[in-house]
């Protein structure tokens, strides 16, 4: 089996770079994006260091020719969009609702809701053309439930987790699964900027039930299961990496 052509959004970083080199150590042809173009070059030399072959196209997925234009690339490249993970997306600014402005919200839901929208649709449009792939959307178990002062957020997360299932329904018949993935608590620079500094990191993963957040590269290790043939029959799951926590929610303090 020749290796798979991958198309990750928001590669520069976290889990998107994670399941990027993951990927390339498979040897599979990996197209990375995300805006800034230097740090696109250097993961690309690092990627094909590692055996795959590699190609960065910058892309804002809030910019519908841009996705147009990155879907489109990776197929005159390499011929095929096998797997692609919409991973691009913001945490935007925290605030109680009656703070919440309408800049807060085109601040999350365009990247978050509309970016992925868009690429599912240029997705969908090479992946049915070639008789299916494998779309893993990204969620956050703040999709599934609630907190303090992230509507927006959650709202935008959730909105992911209904348009994965609708997606599904329409790809189904094409040989297109589309699943989406919930991280929890990850150490990436999400996790960074939360929780601000050491101290509160500590305080945050004393109530995790495994007493730690999960790491980019576990998150990517769910990605390859479900971007893989052995996920065969699985289209329209959203599968939570939390260490537990959903498990307990709301038990732990400050619920």
């Amino acid at each position: 089996m020749s290796a798979p052509v991958v198309v990750i959004t928001g590669a520069l970083s976290g889990i998107g770079r994670a399941t990027a080199v993951a990927y390339a150590r498979q040897g599979a042809d990996v197209v990375v994006s995300g805006r800034r173009p230097d740090p696109g070059k250097e993961l690309t030399g690092e990627l094909e260091a590692l055996g795959g072959r590699a190609l960065f196209v910058r892309a804002d997925v809030r910019v519908e020719d841009d996705v147009r234009d990155l879907v489109d690339q990776a197929v005159d490249r390499f011929g095929r969009i096998d797997v692609a993970l919409n991973n691009a997306g913001t945490e935007g600014r925290s605030a109680p609702i009656t703070a919440v402005t309408a800049d807060d919200y085109a601040a999350a839901f365009d990247t978050n809701v509309k970016g992925t929208l868009l690429c599912l649709k240029h997705e969908f449009r090479v992946m049915r053309e070639r008789g299916g792939g494998s779309i893993v959307n990204v969620s956050s178990v703040y999709g599934r439930m609630g907190y303090p002062e992230i509507a927006v957020y959650a709202g935008s997360k959730h909105a992911v987790i209904g348009i994965t299932k609708a997606a599904a329904l329409e790809g189904a018949a094409h040989g297109v699964r589309v699943n989406a993935i919930a991280p929890g608590f990850t150490r990436t620079g999400m996790y960074e900027r939360v929780t601000g500094d050491e101290g509160t990191r500590e305080a945050v993963n004393s109530v995790l039930p495994m007493h730690r957040p999960g790491t980019p590269e576990e998150v990517a290790d769910a990605v390859l299961f479900l971007g893989s043939g052995r996920a065969a029959y699985i289209t329209g799951q959203t599968l939570t990496l939390d260490g537990g926590l959903m498990a307990g929610w709301p038990l732990f303090p400050g619920a």
